[in-house]
């Protein structure tokens, strides 16, 4: 069994962050990002590490850096150990497989959504108001209906809880209307790109979510991209609109959690260990799925 990371530590670098799930560094005027195998499920970091999450995040991520660098520059400078600045090297043991060593971006303050099914966020939002983000949508369609094309739904960032699903003109008004017209087009793309991908693999990419941030004037593609984390992916082969589908992220540990008699507040529940496995399953079936590669 793979070692379980939930925390890092390096001493004499400084962090910076700690997301439910990353933690960052800064190295000079550049960042480490690690990506630990801590799962969240309703907001609240749970007990238990996932075996091989981390490093199943960041080598998906490395592999849809890789295919969409002709559509849209990132943020890598490099992912090998060896190629880090020599005094992270006695790391090698927490960062080996799961971390990147990137450029350290201006974030632009929205979280970037492309969507083609009506799912999640989105399901809800259409049935009270028969669109999404303020977009309009057919009448009649059902949970997980694909939509008639991809749409571009934005997000504000929330420093703690869920993102706020916004209107375009609200992240038109916080970026700026070029910016926004700028990032809109971009999710449009490399969504495209990516759903044609997995669609090739036998998977279903139903939404996804991206960040960018400025380096030199450069637009950057940044954090993680297109990970189970991030991303719905649904086997095409079981797909049935009318209602939640099966997924390929952390679905066996929110089925478990709605069973018990938990408000949904830290300190959140331990996990039996048949969860922790099933779940460790699946994101790695899903990194084999996307990429036909075993990690």
């Amino acid at each position: 069994m793979a070692t379980v990371i939930t925390h890092t530590d390096l001493p004499g670098i400084e962090r910076i962050a700690t997301g439910k799930v990353r933690d960052v560094y800064a190295v000079g005027d550049d960042l480490l990002i690690v990506a630990t195998d801590r799962i969240s499920a309703f907001d609240c970091v749970l007990p238990q590490g996932i075996p091989g999450k981390g490093r199943v995040l960041t080598q998906m991520s490395l592999f849809w850096f890789d295919l969409l660098k002709d559509l849209v520059p990132n943020h890598l400078i490099a992912t090998d150990v060896d190629a880090y600045p020599a005094h992270l090297h006695q790391f090698r043991d927490q960062l080996e497989d799961r971390s990147m060593y990137v450029k350290r971006c201006r974030m632009e303050p929205v979280e970037c959504v492309a969507r083609g099914y009506v799912s999640g966020s989105g399901w809800k939002d259409y049935k009270r108001t028969g669109g999404i983000c303020g977009i309009p949508l057919p009448a009649g369609l059902l949970e997980s209906s694909q939509l008639p094309e991809p749409i571009f739904t934005p997000a504000s960032k929330a420093a703690t809880g869920h993102d706020e699903n916004i209107s375009f003109e609200e992240a038109a008004a916080t970026v700026g209307q070029q910016t926004a017209e700028t990032l809109r087009d971009l999710t449009l793309r490399i969504y495209s790109r990516a759903s044609e991908h997995a669609a090739s693999r036998g998977i279903i990419l139903a939404d996804t979510k991206f960040e960018f941030g400025w380096h030199g004037g450069e637009l950057l593609l940044g954090d993680e991209v297109l990970t189970p984390d991030s991303s719905r992916y649904w086997p095409a082969d079981e797909y049935a609109a009318g209602g939640p589908q099966k997924s390929f992220d952390k679905q066996f540990v929110r089925d478990y959690l709605e069973t018990l008699d938990w408000d949904k507040r830290p300190p959140a529940p331990e996990l039996p260990q048949e969860v922790v496995d099933r779940t460790s399953e699946k994101y790695h079936e899903a990194y084999f799925r996307i990429t036909g590669r075993q990690l």
